[in-house]
């Protein structure tokens, strides 16, 4: 990979090559050898990919020292990536008891993590505050009132950020905005003042300590950027003047897209962090407010080039002057992106081919459903049966929204790191597909 390519800029993991066996290799790990290993398919993530991405983060934020990171585990969460993480700092953005659970049952206290989401339930919020987390971004009133009540119960004083919408629309699908006022998310402007009368006069066991605005995902744009910031901070200024009480803390959430195709050129995490940073800086000093700490929370940008897939490819199918399909052991099961959201990715042979003579395929997946198209009309070198199929950056939102849809077992995940393959995530056997079932 170019020195000068970060790994959010780039389609493929760091030191990805072509072996002597005309095979791709990932940090010295043969890709074929490990689908032969592991089985197809698979789920593949580099830990010198994935590390140098979270230290990327952490230096490019560097210049400003109250900056706290926090990964936004809806992209990837087990407990093999949040060890790997937290070892190097990263705290957590949870949005499920579950994932709560993942950290606590990896030895992760939750003394750097945010409990987000739109509709958590009682449960999920007891079981946060039994487990003594440290913030929750509360999202609406009604959550207000029942957090309220349950840390009353519990004697204790919970704090928390308000989740805003501040909106600003990004040029991304519409199913990963998160900004714009028309959400599901959040508070929007209007609603501010009467939660935080609510919090001061009657809500005694909330503490509320900043705002948390996340404008969307997969964002190339670097000026959205510059005015999440402004607009938390002017908003932050407002509530100083009307309720004499200065938040110390915002969250400007994550979004940074990644290079799936050849057509996405995002910004590198160094572009943003300056951005932002900027910002901050000189609206405070316009605004008369002390520096916040500041929470920068990335999901994908993090975990998706750090990721691969492996399919087997089985059936053929060629429609004279129309299309050819490949079909892979695998689809929308494991990756649902594509269905969901017309979501694109790049693809090549895995193993060695003695010429080059390319053509253009669709990859169909194996699942009874017209729409479980993978890839459409890519480019691949002599794809035959029984060929090895590697799928880039997958590693963000594949395994976490696989299901078991035509009751087909979810795939195995294996970490590589300098020519060893350690498996984190078993492949789902039949007897775990039928364990809930009650006859």
């Amino acid at each position: 990979m170019d020195n000068n390519i970060f790994p959010n800029q780039s389609i493929k993991p760091i030191d990805t090559k072509i072996n002597q066996k005309g095979n791709i290799e990932i940090s010295g790990c043969d890709l074929v050898e490990l689908a032969k290993e592991f089985k197809t398919p698979l789920y593949v993530m580099d830990k010198k990919t994935l590390l140098k991405m979270a230290l990327d983060y952490k230096e490019a934020f560097s210049s400003y020292p109250k900056t706290k990171m926090l990964f936004a585990s809806k992209a990837l969460m087990t407990g093999a990536i949040a060890q790997i993480l937290n070892s190097v700092g990263f705290g957590f953005d949870v949005v499920s008891m579950g994932e709560i659970y993942t950290l606590l049952n990896a030895k992760i206290n939750l003394k750097n993590t945010s409990f987000n989401g739109n509709n958590k339930s009682i449960e999920e919020l007891e079981f946060a505050l039994d487990n003594d987390i440290d913030h929750i971004s509360v999202d609406n009133f009604y959550e207000l009132k029942i957090l309220n009540e349950i840390a009353k119960n519990k004697n204790k004083v919970q704090k928390i950020h308000l989740r805003i919408t501040p909106g600003i629309e990004c040029h991304t699908h519409e199913y990963i905005q998160t900004g714009q006022l028309d959400s599901k998310f959040g508070f929007d402007l209007s609603m501010i003042d009467s939660a935080i009368e609510l919090i001061l006069n009657e809500y005694k066991n909330l503490n509320l300590v900043g705002l948390h605005a996340h404008i969307g995902s997969q964002i190339f744009e670097t000026k959205v950027y510059e005015d999440a910031a402004k607009i938390v901070l002017e908003e932050i200024k407002r509530i100083k003047d009307k309720f004499n009480t200065e938040l110390s803390e915002i969250n400007l959430g994550g979004g940074l897209g990644i290079t799936y195709t050849k057509e996405d050129n995002p910004p590198s995490v160094f572009e943003i962090a300056k951005i932002i940073i900027n910002s901050i800086n000189s609206n405070c000093e316009r605004l008369n407010l002390e520096k916040p700490m500041l929470y920068i929370e990335p999901g994908r940008s993090l975990v998706c080039s750090a990721g691969v897939s492996l399919y087997t490819i089985g059936s053929i199918k060629e429609i004279e002057n129309i299309r050819k399909y490949i079909a892979v052991d695998g689809g929308m099961a494991d990756n649902p992106r594509p269905s969901m959201y017309s979501a694109k990715y790049s693809a090549e042979i895995a193993n060695g081919k003695k010429e080059n003579k390319p053509e253009v395929v669709t990859v169909a997946g194996k699942f009874c459903e017209s729409g479980d198209i993978l890839i459409k009309d890519i480019e691949l070198n002599q794809p035959n049966s029984g060929d090895i199929l590697c799928v880039y950056d997958t590693g963000a939102y594949c395994y976490s929204m696989s299901s078991n849809y035509n009751r087909v077992l979810k795939p195995a995940m294996v970490l590589i790191d300098d020519g060893k393959a350690k498996l984190i995530i078993k492949r789902q056997t039949l007897e775990q597909l039928v364990q809930n079932d009650v006859i």
